[in-house]
């Protein structure tokens, strides 16, 4: 297995496309499918499409990918699969958050195909990994066990840049659900994995101390959250960013994974929501 960093907007250490025994799990932003292609080689073909969730920045090249080798196969949540087969949901929801900037940060995403689509719901065997449903940052996440024991995360694991000691849980709108979230995390720790093969970015030799630290880092975004302004929000975010990310490349790479304007705004939804199924 191998990951491959996509460059995304030529950076490195934003976005990584993760290669296992022929299979591309999240091939990234259809606006780097061609250093991804790149790094795969001539000749290569991708014996299917892994998705451990939809979000633009996982799932955008699949259909791509699927124009390029019609017969390839598309693992995705049953509650992701109606959004890969129409994707217009989809992109209206991303186009309230990204605007103008959509096309040039994620391309295009095109639709699948249903018949090659493979709709999981959790305790399926895919292409010899456990898959296990792991809602929280996504309602249709799912995080896949290889027999090798690399865990593939994808955003349920967070974010953390190399040369950073920063774990940071990436909350954008709309599905964010802390309880959810936490309990994704344990059956994460259940696993017990020798690895993580996370998006943003690359391998994580020490799952526990990685876990623990997200655990403590959710906790905390939720509760800052819950009793700062967005302003403030993002003023205490910005501050620990920077203690925590010394160059400006680490800085770029973490406010690519995790888009620092939108952090804010899956909390607060959270909360919102919360507040209004309590008060039913």
């Amino acid at each position: 297995m191998r990951a491959i960093d996509t460059l995304h907007l030529g950076n490195p250490h934003a976005i990584c496309c993760w290669e296992v025994d022929g299979a591309l799990v999240d091939p990234g932003p259809e606006v780097t499918l061609p250093t991804v292609l790149a790094a795969l080689g001539e000749g290569f073909e991708p014996r299917a499409i892994v998705l451990t969730h939809i979000h633009l920045d996982h799932a955008a090249a699949t259909g791509r990918l699927v124009e390029r080798w019609p017969e390839l196969e598309v693992y995705v949540h049953e509650r992701g699969a109606p959004h890969l087969i129409d994707p217009s949901k989809l992109l209206a929801s991303a186009g309230r958050l990204y605007g103008d900037e959509m096309g040039r940060l994620y391309g295009e995403f095109l639709p699948v195909p249903e018949a090659n689509v493979r709709a999981l719901r959790g305790g399926e065997t895919v292409l010899g990994m456990e898959a296990a449903y792991t809602p929280g940052h996504a309602s249709h996440h799912v995080s896949y066990l290889h027999e090798s024991g690399t865990a593939f995360t994808g955003d349920v694991a967070g974010v953390r840049v190399p040369g950073t000691s920063l774990v940071l849980a990436p909350t954008p709108p709309p599905d964010i659900d802390l309880e959810l979230w936490s309990d994704s995390i344990a059956i994460l720790e259940a696993w017990d994995p020798e690895r993580l093969a996370i998006t943003h970015f690359g391998p994580v030799e020490e799952p526990r101390p990685h876990l623990a630290a997200l655990r403590e880092a959710l906790a905390e975004e939720g509760e800052l959250s819950a009793r700062l302004s967005e302003e403030e929000y993002r003023v205490d975010l910005a501050r620990r960013i920077a203690e925590r990310a010394g160059t400006d490349e680490e800085r770029q790479a973490i406010a690519q994974a995790a888009p620092l304007e939108y952090q804010y705004a899956g909390l607060e939804r959270y909360w919102r929501k919360r507040a209004e199924r309590e008060a039913a």
